[in-house]
């Protein structure tokens, strides 16, 4: 089925057609769903929203694919502890930790978790595990995720998926990285951009180019941060990787804040934005959102920037998909020259006025000159 054919986690244009093909069938889609759910119909359904669940996560119909997931799983039929069961608690509970609610994300992986132990399938065990290590490090937990992170990771290894290996590798090195491990991160992505290459995965390489600038910038080598990034998103571009090229402009775009040159930083996130825009992706909507109000933290503008970073909050609780952790701290930290600057009801009243602007009105006060 249509649904199935690009469920994998491939990126590239190829991956964006799926996805927009998945969107013109939806209506379909979701009376599909809806006919299986009304006649008892279990497997299928099961099948079917297991097979969308990449479409929701991406697109960001969290609670409508959690819904319907839910429904599914409640059906007299849809309690057998099958593979299509295991997979579709996963997939609920993957959504249900986009949307930060982490005691349900838990619950529903672990069960997956135990129906792949109770049928011996390692794949549902390694996919389960890395879901339970994102939840652990997105709630800020880093000891617990790095342990699943690697009892994931031997399992790849053990079942001998190349594809899988690289993108553990690549989840505990981000992962190492926030635990300010910068050596072991690099030798992680070294070994990561192996196997991408091995495999001729340019997209795979591409990420990694990007995540070894984040190292590079977190030690402050802005030089060589400069260079990964842009060779990044210079691979991006050739694959026509929309997503890739705004989230490497993104970080071009933090990199060059860093430097205070805010002309280009600016420019970088104006570019990435439209982008995100035309994606209709409201998370990479609110992240550069949050970034233009850390820029407009750092040039003495605090009134501006608290309320942009009001304004991604609020957008951020409508779609029920809270701000990590890790990226709660740096935002934070980029915060902290605007909430020094004013009074607490001063900080107050203009966060206030973000939360209660509408998204076009933000993203507008966001893409104006910063000299506005």
């Amino acid at each position: 089925m249509l649904a199935e054919e690009g469920a994998s986690e491939e990126g590239g244009a190829e991956r964006t057609d799926w996805l927009d093909r998945m969107e013109m069938e939806h209506d379909n889609l979701r009376a599909a769903l809806e006919w299986l759910t009304r006649s008892g119909d279990a497997e299928w359904g099961l099948r079917l929203g297991g097979a969308l669940f990449r479409f929701w996560e991406t697109r960001e119909y969290l609670s409508e694919g959690r819904d319907r997931l839910a429904k599914l799983l409640t059906l007299p039929a849809g309690t057998a502890r099958t593979k299509a069961r295991a997979r579709a608690l996963f997939a609920a509970g993957v959504l249900a930790g986009g949307q930060g609610d982490y005691t349900s994300a838990h619950t529903l992986v672990e069960d997956s978790l135990e129906i792949a132990r109770e049928l011996g399938d390692k794949w549902g065990l390694a996919v389960a595990l890395n879901a339970l290590a994102i939840q652990s490090r997105d709630r800020g937990d880093l000891g617990a995720s790095r342990s699943l992170f690697e009892e994931s990771l031997a399992l790849w290894r053990e079942l001998g998926d190349r594809v899988a290996v690289a993108r553990s590798l690549s989840n505990l090195a981000n992962l190492v990285k926030v635990q300010g491990d910068y050596a072991l991160a690099r030798s992680l992505y070294e070994e990561c951009q192996a196997i991408f290459r091995e495999l001729g995965d340019r997209t795979g390489m591409a990420w990694t180019l990007n995540h070894e600038g984040d190292v590079a910038r977190d030690q402050g080598d802005l030089v060589t941060a400069r260079a990964l990034y842009e060779a990044s998103l210079a691979t991006f571009r050739e694959l026509e990787d929309r997503w890739g090229i705004a989230g490497s402009l993104g970080d071009l775009g933090n990199l060059a804040r860093d430097q205070r040159d805010y002309a280009k930083s600016h420019a970088l996130y104006e570019e990435s934005m439209r982008i995100f825009q035309e994606l209709g992706h409201k998370r990479g909507i609110a992240r550069l959102v949050e970034s233009f109000s850390g820029s407009a933290a750092a040039q003495s503008k605090p009134e501006r920037a608290l309320r942009l970073a009001g304004a991604a909050a609020a957008l951020r609780q409508t779609l029920g998909a809270p701000i990590p952790a890790a990226e709660r701290e740096k935002l934070e930290k980029s915060l902290e020259p605007a909430r020094r600057a004013l009074t607490d009801t001063a900080g107050a009243a203009a966060w206030m006025e973000g939360w209660e602007m509408p998204v076009e009105e933000a993203i507008r006060e966001a893409l104006e000159s910063d000299s506005a």
